[in-house]
């Protein structure tokens, strides 16, 4: 279908913007910023919630920085583990902190923000190897926390889809810990060799490009062989068996649609119940863009009722 009337408007003030700015050379601590300000002004208002911690844990070659997000109501509750988007390279827990707010209130659960170490001065396999061990850390913490062991799921957007998809497969090849749902929102879960038909179609002119998305893949990358290991392109695992059941959010007019899609066929094949998704008319990003589109909403509400049918149900 055709583009939404709002994400071309909001493209053609987009390309104006970036026509009238003087061509800069931003740091990459220049561009991570400008980034979390973006993110934070897209998402508008925090919603208030019972309380929040900050927490540090022991990662796996660093002190791990977490924010703890606990609803009001009584507990235990169960436990979502979020990780934030920005392409391995951008994003943080103070960028992700609007929608945390939202899905903790709207499902009704502890909200675990995972601040993972960043690429290029962290390459593969850092970022999995941090969301795995917060994950371990919520289950085996989530007395602590007023939460439940037995209820936790993971999700996340863009490069936080990718580590849900990685997260599962180590959860699994590792042996724990056991989670009731997987929400990966427009993911990347392959390497784009060979590239997609949406990576074609959509490779320019719709925010995300195809060279950002091959840019994001060479600083995440420690070298070409990583690409073939299936904690970084999970599409490329021979084995997608007895993983979590998934929700699986795609945007239309999106280069990395397709790896998504099919990534959320291979777990069906695998036997893995599947809730597909895709948002017509829409680009990468627009489920954490509260302030733009109304579609953003659709999208969390979507999230929190999914999540909430899960930890009804516990462990499959």
């Amino acid at each position: 279908m055709p583009l939404d009337p709002l994400v071309a408007r909001y493209l053609e003030k987009l390309n104006a913007l970036h026509n009238d700015e003087p061509a800069q050379d931003l740091s990459l601590a220049e561009k991570r910023l400008r980034s979390e300000q973006n993110a934070i002004a897209q998402a508008g208002e925090r919603v208030s919630i019972g309380s929040i911690m900050n927490l540090t844990i022991p990662g796996p070659a660093s002190d791990l920085p977490l924010r703890v997000y606990i609803p009001e109501e009584e507990g235990p509750f169960p436990i979502f583990v979020h990780f934030h988007s920005g392409g391995w390279v951008f994003g943080s827990i103070e960028a992700s902190d609007a929608v945390c707010r939202l899905l903790a209130k709207q499902a009704h659960c502890i909200v675990i923000s995972v601040g993972y170490r960043l690429a290029p001065e962290h390459r593969f396999p850092a970022a999995p190897e941090d969301c795995y061990s917060a994950t371990v850390w919520a289950h085996a913490h989530a007395h602590e926390i007023n939460g439940d062991p037995d209820r936790i799921a993971i999700g996340g957007d863009s490069a936080g889809g990718n580590l849900t998809a990685a997260v599962t497969l180590m959860a699994r090849d590792r042996e724990g810990p056991k989670l009731c749902c997987q929400v990966i929102i427009y993911g990347e879960t392959n390497y784009p060799e060979p590239e997609t038909a949406s990576y074609t179609f959509y490779a320019h002119g719709y925010d995300l490009t195809r060279e950002d998305m091959i840019w994001y893949w060479d600083q995440y990358l420690a070298c070409k062989e990583d690409a073939n290991h299936p904690y970084a392109s999970p599409l490329r695992a021979e084995d997608l068996s007895h993983l979590p059941p998934a929700l699986i959010i795609t945007a239309e007019y999106d280069p990395v649609r397709d790896e998504a899609e099919l990534y959320a066929q291979r777990l069906q094949q695998a036997g893995i119940p599947v809730q597909l998704t895709r948002y017509n008319g829409m680009l990468h990003s627009f489920f954490r863009m509260f302030t733009i589109f109304p579609q953003s909403n659709v999208a969390l509400q979507e999230v929190a009722n999914y999540l909430a049918g899960a930890f009804q149900k516990g462990f499959v």
